[in-house]
This record gives C-alpha cells, sequence and structure tokens, in this order.
C-alpha cells in the first residue's frame, strides 16, 4: 500500500482555508451533515470541492443523496461529470442499496468510499467490492459504548487480509490521543476536523523551542 492519507473533514471555506495547501494533507472530505452546518448548498457542493482542489487538495469526496441504489448511481454520476478522474471519491453509505451501487461504480473504475461503516463484515464487503475506502466513525462508535478502537483494529485487520488495497478511512476523530492510536493500528487514512489538525500539527513545545532559537538568533553576532 502506498503512503498515509490525512483528510480535512469540513465544509467550510474559512476552514479549509486555514489549514491548505499543506504537504502532510492529501484531501478534503464532506458529508451533507457538514454542507448543511456550512450553508453549501447543493447547487454550490461542486463550487466548493474545486476551491479545495485549487487549494491545494489531491483528492475530494462528497456524498450521494439518495436512498436506493439507481438514484445513489445517478447522483455519483452528476458530481463525478464535474472532475477529472481521480479528483473526486464518491462517498456512499454502507447500506444494502449503497453496496450496490458502489460495486457498479468501483466496476467502472470510480474510487468509492463506504460510509457509516460499524461493523467489520461492512469493512469486508468495502474491501471484496474494490472500494477506495471504508470509513468508519471512532467517535460514534464510543458514544454508542462500543470499543471503537478494538472495533477499527479488527476492520484493519480484515482489509489487510483480503489484498485489496481498500483502505480505512476513520472519521469522527475527537483527539490528539485517538489520531495517535489509529496511526498505531496501521490504518491507511484518517479524516480530521480543521481544529483538530491544528492540535496535531501545531505542538506548543515545538513553537516555544522555534522562539528560543529565533530569540538567540536576533542575538548572534554578524561577524566574528
Amino acid at each position: 500500500m502506498t503512503r498515509f492519507h490525512l483528510y480535512i473533514d469540513s465544509a467550510d471555506i474559512d476552514a479549509l482555508q486555514a489549514c491548505l495547501p499543506h504537504p502532510v494533507v492529501y484531501g478534503v472530505t464532506t458529508n451533507p451533515t457538514l454542507l448543511l452546518r456550512a450553508g453549501v448548498s447543493r447547487a454550490a457542493l461542486p463550487a466548493l470541492l474545486h476551491r479545495a482542489l485549487r487549494l491545494g487538495a489531491r483528492q475530494v469526496q462528497a456524498q450521494v443523496q439518495s436512498a436506493d441504489a439507481d438514484g445513489m448511481r445517478a447522483d455519483a454520476l452528476a458530481l463525478l461529470a464535474a472532475f477529472e478522474p481521480g479528483q473526486l471519491v464518491v462517498k456512499i453509505p454502507a447500506t444494502r442499496e449503497g453496496l450496490r451501487a458502489g460495486a457498479e461504480l468501483s466496476a467502472e473504475g470510480v474510487p468509492v468510499t463506504y460510509t457509516a461503516v460499524y461493523a467489520e463484515e461492512q469493512a469486508h464487503f468495502a474491501a471484496q467490492l474494490g472500494a477506495a475506502y471504508a470509513a468508519p466513525y471512532l467517535g460514534r462508535l464510543e458514544d454508542a459504548g462500543i470499543d471503537g478502537l478494538a472495533l477499527v483494529a479488527r476492520m484493519q485487520a480484515l482489509v489487510a487480509q483480503s489484498g485489496s488495497g481498500t483502505r480505512l478511512l476513520v472519521a469522527s476523530v475527537r483527539s490528539r490521543a485517538a489520531y495517535q492510536a489509529l496511526l498505531a493500528l496501521g490504518v491507511g487514512a484518517i479524516t480530521v476536523p480543521p481544529a483538530l489538525f491544528a492540535e496535531i500539527l501545531d505542538h506548543p513545545a515545538t513553537s516555544a523551542a522555534q522562539r528560543g532559537f529565533l530569540a538567540d538568533a536576533d542575538r548572534l553576532p554578524l561577524s566574528s
């Protein structure tokens, strides 16, 4: 498998501008809830995603908004029409209908993320169907009283055993400790909110050390 993918999970353009461009960020993920929170309409979604690409995201992800397989496929094709191949990953809930729609799209070479993955078998199905990603929600699993990290570890083992190239894209990551624990599990991708990105990127001790070095650099004589 190629290198780890870090995504920013947001539809707020101001928040995205604060994170991008940066070489550690691979892309941007969105969903209807994030769009609603940011006040982004369906018609404005392609423009938002293109803005993210111009800001430096290498890939963007957007979700279908239908419940049946035919509608999901139509949603996906409408979204894809505005992008070059590989720029957009289509997010599809890991429902019975979603697996049907996603399998057809994957067979046509469309990168698919199965989202709202809550069970090991869903991650297994995603790998069997050739998905680019399977997205479990760590925080939401823990909210439901489930040991989210243990479940993600089992999902990761199943995906790795499949040999398919499917990555876990872990979402609903709420703390630096959770991010570190996921890295230790070897997951292939994580998506984080902008506030957590700042926390994991800007370590206060490193910033303090830099201030000290810069202060001492100012005191250095210009010549011997």
